[in-house]
């Protein structure tokens, strides 16, 4: 082999790995976006349950005025939301057993407060309230936000998956450590806004 024709396999295997390198760091920019997508989504679902949090104090309030020997009902929805608060989930190292555990303790919140806007059935006073109204309008407005915010994260959640275990990207991952990511999984009534009536 002569000296031209090493300098040709010289060549050829740089070119190679230049374009390796600008494929890997193609994919990896690519796949970092992705995660922030999902970081960011799951950002917005936790916004709105929090927004639900802080409506449960001013909805207890106005329901007890009216129906104060419902003690049950309110201690039940002050413990769910003791409870909701509690449980958090990191996007970065989200399990299905911790998505598991923050939607059964925000399913618990819906089936509280279900039980709290039944209660104003049995009071007319209550129900005709102008801020218990609008505490009703403002968690049902809460809770569309939660399914639309948990739907996009799930959107993020798949078009990170598909990308993360799609060839040639899944080397990439695999190599940079980029793992499939859970969603919310539908459960019976747990994705079900709380029926509100007026």
């Amino acid at each position: 082999m002569n000296i031209s024709n090493t300098l040709k396999v010289i060549i050829a295997i740089a070119a190679i790995a230049v374009f390796l390198v600008g494929c890997g760091a193609t994919k990896y920019n690519a796949m970092v976006n992705q995660e922030e997508e999902v970081s960011k989504a799951w950002n917005n679902v936790e916004t709105q349950y929090q927004r639900r949090v802080d409506l449960i104090p001013n909805l207890v309030n106005t329901v007890k005025g009216y129906a104060a020997h419902e003690k049950s009902t309110f201690e039940a929805v002050i413990a769910a939301r003791a409870k909701a608060t509690q449980v958090t989930v990191n996007p970065e190292n989200m399990t299905p057993e911790k998505l598991q555990q923050y939607q059964a303790a925000q399913g618990e919140i819906t089936s509280a407060l279900g039980r709290l806007i039944a209660i104003s059935e049995n009071y007319p006073d209550l129900k005709a309230n102008e801020n218990f109204q609008e505490l009703q309008a403002q968690l049902e407005g809460t809770e569309n936000r939660i399914n639309e915010s948990r739907n996009k994260f799930n959107a993020a959640v798949k078009t990170y998956n598909v990308t993360v275990r799609t060839f040639p990207t899944n080397i990439f991952a695999n190599i940079f450590g980029f793992d499939k990511k859970n969603g919310f999984e539908a459960e019976a009534g747990a994705s079900k806004a709380p029926t509100v009536e007026f």
